[in-house]
């Protein structure tokens, strides 16, 4: 495998399914934001079990809890850029918790858009805003 490139800082965010912010998924509303301030990327996880502070365990093996199982939501990208999105998560996290461990960024590659056709985000190639 490819040599290590750069250090790097990974977040993590465990939460609840079910875990709201103005009436959508919390998880959602820590994606955006973190597209927003320009973070290298994040991904949401949904646990298929699991427990935290309050000591219910969440699980898709019962049809009535399965309603708020565990999310991660992890995002990488350089230990200050992570640490400047920390005072959001402030605002948005009043249950749940919140990791960071460094790790190494092995293999950091994106896909580009075709030429004239917008990518995920609804830039054109060659066209981004900045």
């Amino acid at each position: 495998m490819t040599e290590p490139t750069q250090g790097a800082l990974r977040l993590t965010v465990f939460i609840g399914e079910s875990d709201r912010w103005h009436h959508k998924p919390l998880y959602s509303e820590i994606v955006h934001r973190a597209h927003r301030a320009g973070l290298a990327g994040a991904s949401v996880f949904r646990g298929i079990e699991g427990f935290g502070a309050s000591s219910r365990i969440h699980t898709a093996r019962l049809l009535s809890l399965s309603e708020d199982l565990p999310v991660a939501v992890v995002v990488v990208d350089t230990d200050e850029r992570v640490r400047a999105f920390l005072p959001q998560l402030d605002e948005l996290v009043t249950e749940g918790l919140v990791t960071l461990e460094p790790c190494e960024v092995v293999r950091y590659v994106g896909r580009t858009a075709e030429p004239g056709k917008p990518d995920e985000g609804g830039e054109t190639e060659g066209k981004k805003s900045s």
